[in-house]
């Protein structure tokens, strides 16, 4: 079996006794897979934590000044174990190599924060068959897990379509995306990528459904509105909505959610509807207090993401 040393949470623990003086609650891990077409991948770690009084900044200044002789040999050892062992339960050759690890302190409207990043490239990472076709995720015998504000992102060449994901990810955003908290079962994330004909058929595709998503909401809000679809109506404005078109509305909300593999931002919701920021927000709230649907602050947007 996989160690559990391949578990995301565990760059966590290797950095949170280092600058542990800021609130756990701010901390930010973000792991980015970048998968080839070889099967070949890049792991980049980026974690990220404000730096809010002069200790916190001693203390990552003590940890930038260990970071090469203590801190990347122990990500190095870490991630060479986990390839190990990740080789032995998919009899594929694989090596762990190219380590790299850099810190930083970057200052930004919203306050200064440590960066560190660590990077490696992993062969045979990905099992790729005589179609070229990818498949991702028989290394992670032992599953996933995301911790709190860690964010997972698995990238894929621009001529392959995904095929199937589960779980299905929470943004497709240069790749794709899930948020923490969140526990994955053995062999997740399974993505299968097909090569495609022509580099512009996902982009066709993805055309041809928000403009088939966006005349359906046109036309529902118009049959709302008692109006007609040639009618000239400037845009959604806030109007009162009856207990009976709320229902409705939170359907509407709910079988979107599921048609985007149930998660969107609010703000997405209130575009693919074409409805006003306050209905939307209202429905919202009536779903949330209902509990069918979880609201998760993401910087100054909250994902909305079905129970």
């Amino acid at each position: 079996m996989v160690s559990k040393a391949l578990y995301l949470v565990v760059i966590y623990l290797l950095l949170a006794p280092a600058i542990s003086a800021a609130q756990e609650s701010e901390y930010r891990v973000t792991y980015t897979i970048n998968i080839n077409s070889d099967g070949n991948a890049m792991w980049y770690v980026e974690y990220r934590t404000p730096l809010v009084s002069k200790e916190d900044l001693s203390s990552f200044d003590n940890y930038t000044a260990q970071l090469k002789q203590v801190y990347l040999k122990e990500f190095k050892d870490l991630m060479q174990r986990s390839v190990s062992d990740a080789a032995n339960a998919t009899s594929r050759k694989m090596v762990a190599g190219g380590f790299t690890g850099d810190a930083e302190v970057q200052s930004a409207p919203t306050g200064t924060y440590g960066i560190v990043r660590y990077s490696f490239a992993w062969t045979n990472f990905a099992k790729v068959d005589a179609d070229k076709n990818i498949n991702i995720g028989d290394v992670f015998v032992a599953g996933l897990y995301l911790s709190k504000d860690n964010m997972l992102v698995i990238q894929y060449p621009a001529d392959y379509a995904v095929e199937h994901v589960a779980p299905q990810p929470d943004q497709v955003r240069d790749g794709l995306v899930w948020y923490g908290i969140r526990s994955f079962n053995s062999g997740e994330p399974a993505i299968a990528l097909s090569k495609t004909s022509s580099s512009w058929m996902p982009l066709l595709i993805a055309i041809s459904v928000i403009s088939i998503s966006a005349a359906g909401a046109f036309i529902y809000m118009r049959k709302a509105r008692g109006g007609k679809a040639g009618g000239s109506d400037t845009g959604p404005a806030a109007e009162s909505i009856s207990e009976t078109d709320m229902i409705a509305l939170e359907d509407r909300i709910v079988n979107t959610l599921k048609e985007s593999g149930g998660s969107l931002y609010q703000s997405e919701i209130g575009k693919k509807l074409n409805l006003p920021k306050s209905s939307v927000s209202t429905a919202l709230n009536q779903l949330h207090d209902k509990k069918i649907i979880q609201k998760i602050k993401k910087g100054r947007e909250n994902l909305i993401r079905l129970v």
